[in-house]
């Protein structure tokens, strides 16, 4: 076996608990997991309810759109589309004008079924936000948009 010299952290951490991937990690996994509680008594899932919130904000989006804005690949969004359409949820253009995306639109009972889960999931972010002083929410919100434009550069 090979002598290794330890790999210097990136920060003073006594163990991986300490790093900040461990707890954005864990944070990710506590939202995920109260907000899969919290829809399923809407009778939808995480995928589905971010179409639903991007829908609401950006009519027309296509299938593409929704992948990336929801963070799965376009075959997983085209299950949730699936999953939303056979709901009575969304409609979905047959046909375009221009280009081959089809636009995607929430329907009355979509828009009613967002508004209902999102209390539900308003008062998630509540509650994991309720302890930070807005001065440091705002920096944090910040701190988190750093970390990602320094990934995806």
């Amino acid at each position: 076996m090979e002598d290794r010299a330890p790999v210097p952290p990136p920060h003073p951490a006594k163990d991986v608990t300490e790093h900040v991937g461990y707890r954005l990690k864990q944070a990710s996994a506590a939202l995920r997991g109260a907000m899969d509680r919290a829809l399923r008594e809407h009778d939808l899932t995480v995928p589905q309810y971010s179409c639903l919130e991007l829908l609401d904000q950006q009519p027309g989006l296509s299938n593409a759109d929704l992948a990336r804005g929801t963070f799965v690949s376009r075959q997983s969004a085209n299950v949730v589309l699936r999953g939303l359409k056979d709901a009575g949820l969304i409609t979905q253009a047959t046909s375009t004008d221009h280009g081959r995306a089809l636009p995607v639109h929430l329907t009355a009972a979509g828009q009613q079924r967002l508004h209902t889960a999102r209390g539900a999931v308003y008062t998630i972010e509540e509650r994991m936000i309720k302890n930070i002083p807005a001065r440091r929410l705002t920096a944090l919100l910040a701190d988190l948009d750093a970390m990602t434009a320094a990934l995806d550069g």
